[in-house]
């Protein structure tokens, strides 16, 4: 029981240097700058989450389509040469061009 009545302060004593430290201007400045930085930090968090958004769909809406054309492309190129090749004929990009 002694000494709880040690370690704990007094009304009218100093309540010791972690509390003279945890009011300090440096504290003090220390937490508004880290207030500062966390509503930066969200706010940059937010405009970049806009423009992964913006990428995002731009892809979607140009560029996944073109990629779907162009391999519908390669398909039905390969399918001329299986069917060229399967009756006899060179394929079209081997045959040698019409006499003038």
């Amino acid at each position: 029981m002694a000494s709880q009545n040690r370690r704990l302060p007094a009304k009218g004593r100093d309540e010791g240097i972690l509390a003279k430290f945890s009011e300090s201007q440096i504290v003090l400045r220390g937490r508004e700058t880290a207030g500062e930085v966390a509503i930066v930090a969200k706010k940059l968090l937010r405009s970049t989450g806009r423009a992964a958004w913006i990428a995002g769909t731009t892809f979607l809406v140009l560029v996944v389509p073109l990629i779907i054309e162009m391999d519908r492309e390669a398909q039905m190129n390969e399918l001329e040469l299986q069917q060229a090749s399967l009756l006899g004929t060179p394929p079209p990009s081997l045959a040698p061009p019409p006499p003038k």
